[in-house]
Order: structure tokens, then sequence, then C-alpha cells
């Protein structure tokens, strides 16, 4: 389970986070909704322990972040926004090489890198150089990278980017595999009508604001009006649990 309690982050004067406050369960996928520029980005950074807060605290798995970031990132997989692969590197490198950072044994990590690329159809760019791949393929190598060690909890930043309809059919179908698996995903997605279907919980978000919660069975009018631009006033929060996971509509909260 991840948990956000009172999240602010500054940036000289601009203020990117505001006070936020969500939790995201475990076998669940929640949603960070919301137009460019209102901060999902930044709540991911500060999870994934890449940027600190200037206030609030969270907790991945139960570990504080502030207190012990070397313990929680061994907890998460995280996909950047940008993909950062090395160009040098082949497609199969690049996931080896995090997975060593991640203390797997070269046995069981040539079984993960191997079970990965099959999984996401990387097998015909295996053995490129990263350099000469599309975004959809750095995506997709990003993606392996990210589960690689089998984290409980996932942090994706907008994962469809740069994928086309099947590659994002197939993501998608994976996402409900890891959400039955019992994992904690959390993802941005400024993509409001394609989150809603596979979304358990959003937190929208807009000027910077966690706003408002939703369930995939909400009105969709109702939530595109939602997201227009609000009080630059923080709104607390919380994610609630709306389903058991499954695929069935889930009850209002």
């Amino acid at each position: 389970m991840i948990d956000v309690q009172n999240l602010s982050k500054r940036f000289g004067a601009v203020c990117a986070l505001d006070g936020v406050s969500f939790a995201a369960a475990d076998g669940r996928i929640t949603g960070l909704l919301g137009p460019n520029g209102a901060g999902k980005s930044t709540c991911l950074r500060i999870l994934s322990t890449v940027l600190k807060p200037n206030g609030g605290h969270a907790r991945v798995g139960g570990t504080d972040l502030a207190a012990a970031p070397l313990v929680a990132r061994r907890l998460l997989g995280v996909l950047p926004h940008g993909s950062g692969l090395y160009p040098q590197l082949t497609a199969r490198e690049n996931v080896e090489y995090y997975g060593r950072l991640h203390g797997l044994a070269e046995p069981r990590l040539k079984q993960r890198t191997d079970a990965l690329i099959a999984r996401l159809e990387l097998g015909p760019i295996a053995n490129r150089k990263a350099k000469g791949f599309s975004q959809g393929e750095k995506t997709k190598v990003a993606l392996a990278r990210a589960l690689v060690h089998e984290p409980q909890h996932l942090l994706l930043d907008e994962p469809t980017n740069g994928l086309d309809v099947m590659a994002t059919r197939h993501l998608r179908d994976w996402l409900r595999e890891l959400r039955a698996q019992g994992r904690c995903v959390l993802l941005s997605s400024p993509l409001v009508g394609s989150s809603r279907s596979r979304c358990c919980g959003s937190c929208t978000s807009a000027r910077a604001s966690a706003t408002l919660v939703f369930s995939p069975c909400e009105n969709p009018l109702a939530l595109r009006s939602a997201i227009a631009p609000r009080s630059s006033r923080a709104i607390n929060a919380s994610v609630r649990c709306f389903s058991s996971g499954s695929e069935r509509p889930c009850s209002r909260p």
C-alpha cells in the first residue's frame, strides 16, 4: 500500500503540490488524472525518492520514504515519464543492469529477463542498442526494467505514452494481471476516458491540487467537468477502495 499525507512541493515561486493526500491499496490500480502541469509527475517522483517534498510524508509498504529511502526503493518498480534508457546498451542489457542493481542472482535474472522480453514482445529488439528505438519500444523496455525485480508497488508515469493501439491493449491486460496478483499499481495519465476503464480508484488533479475522487462507474461527463480548473487552494482527497479488483462495476462512494 502507498499512503500519502499532506504532500507539498515547491519549485521557487511555483507550487507543484499543496497538501495532497491519498492512499493506493494493494490489489488496486489507482490513477492520478489531470492536465499537464497538474503535479502528477512531481508526486510520482517524490514517491520514487528522486525528489524530496517540502512538507508532508509518504509511506510505501509501511516504509517511510524520508526515514528509509533505500529500503523503499527495493519495494518499487518505476516507469518514469522519460524512459531513461542507456542508449549504448541493448534492450536486454538495460533490463539486466537494473536487475543486478536490485541484487538478483544471475540464474533468476536470466529467467526474469527472458520472461519479460517474451511478455512484452521485445524479441526482435532484445539485442539492439536502445539509441535507435522508437518511443513505444523505449516505453516497453523501461516497463520491463521496472518489473524485473518483481516489486510489490509500481509507479507508472503515463505508461501508454508512445504505444500503438495493440501495445496499449496488451499493457492494459498486463495491468489487470498485476492487479489480480495483489500488486499496488499507481499510474498517472492526462487521458481521463482511457484511465477510467482500468483504474479502481482515481485521484483527479487540477492546478497542482488533488481535488476529487472517482470510481470507474462515474458518469464520464461529470468526470470531465470535474477536472476543469479550480481554485489554487489544495483540497485533501483520499483515494477510496471502490471495488474488490474485479471487472464488475463498483459502487459509488
